[in-house]
C-alpha cells in the first residue's frame, strides 16, 4: 500500500473516532460497556476526542510523505500509538471494563498495528 493511501486510511479511521467520541459518546460507549452517567464522563470522551483527531490530522496531513527518514519516524510514532492501544484495550477487556464490542477494540488496534508495521517497513 502507499504512504498516501496507508495515511489516508489511517486519518479517516481516527477521524471517525474522533468526531463520534466527540457528538455522540452516550450511543457510543455503551456498546463497550462503559458508562456515560455524567457531565464529567461526557466530557472525558470529548477529551480523548483532541487526541484522536490530533493523530487523524497528523496522519493526513501528511499523506504525501516520501519514503525516507522522516517517513520511517512517523510510521514508529504511528505503530507505537497503535501498540499502546492494544496494551490499553486488551487491559480495558480483561480487567472487564470493556464487554461487547469493547474485544473490537483490541483486535482494531491490533490490525492497525500490523499495517504500520508492514508500512514502516516499506520505508
Amino acid at each position: 500500500m502507499s504512504n498516501k493511501m496507508f495515511l489516508t486510511l489511517h486519518g479517516a479511521i481516527y477521524l471517525i473516532f474522533a468526531l463520534v467520541l466527540f457528538f455522540v459518546p452516550s450511543l457510543m460507549w455503551p456498546m463497550y460497556g462503559v458508562e456515560i452517567n455524567d457531565q464529567y464522563a461526557y466530557f472525558l470522551s470529548q477529551h480523548t476526542s483532541i487526541f484522536l483527531g490530533g493523530i487523524a490530522a497528523v496522519s493526513l496531513l501528511l499523506r504525501d510523505i516520501e519514503p525516507g527518514d522522516i517517513a520511517r519516524k512517523l510510521f514508529i510514532a504511528l505503530l507505537v500509538n497503535n501498540v499502546l492501544g492494544v496494551i490499553i484495550t486488551v487491559y480495558a477487556g480483561v480487567s472487564g471494563i470493556f464487554v461487547g464490542f469493547g474485544w473490537s477494540d483490541p483486535a482494531f488496534f491490533a490490525l492497525l498495528s500490523v499495517l504500520s508495521y508492514l508500512q514502516l517497513k516499506k520505508q
